[in-house]
């Protein structure tokens, strides 16, 4: 019996330590893509969806999350990705509403 629960153990610490190692080589590319000058759009594209790929990591394995089968779980996080879309379509859709000749993104 005993036996079992090490294995169980020693399995899940075998995926902790490969998410770990994608971490680490994620971060790596991320700071080698923020040297590359893709465009404006294409650069924060690039980085958001390395931070995506992280973030799932961590969601779907330290926080158990690949394991859970209850739909409300899934309906939660559902629920943030649409929010977070709409935050960051916000200060995008304020770009638009401005008055000709003013320049945005300036203090003075």
């Amino acid at each position: 019996m005993m036996s079992d629960a090490h294995a169980d153990v020693s399995k899940h610490v075998k995926s902790y330590m490969a998410v770990f190692a994608t971490l680490a080589v994620l971060t790596v590319v991320t700071v080698l893509a923020a040297q590359v000058d893709i465009s404006s759009w294409g650069n924060i594209s690039l980085a958001l969806a390395i931070a995506s790929v992280k973030a799932s990591l961590v969601a779907a394995i330290f926080m158990h999350l690949k394991w859970e089968r209850t739909a409300w779980v899934w309906f939660a996080l559902l629920l943030c990705a649409v929010f977070l879309v709409v935050l960051m379509a916000v200060p995008t859709l304020s770009m638009v509403d401005s008055p000709p000749g003013v320049k945005i993104g300036t203090w003075g």
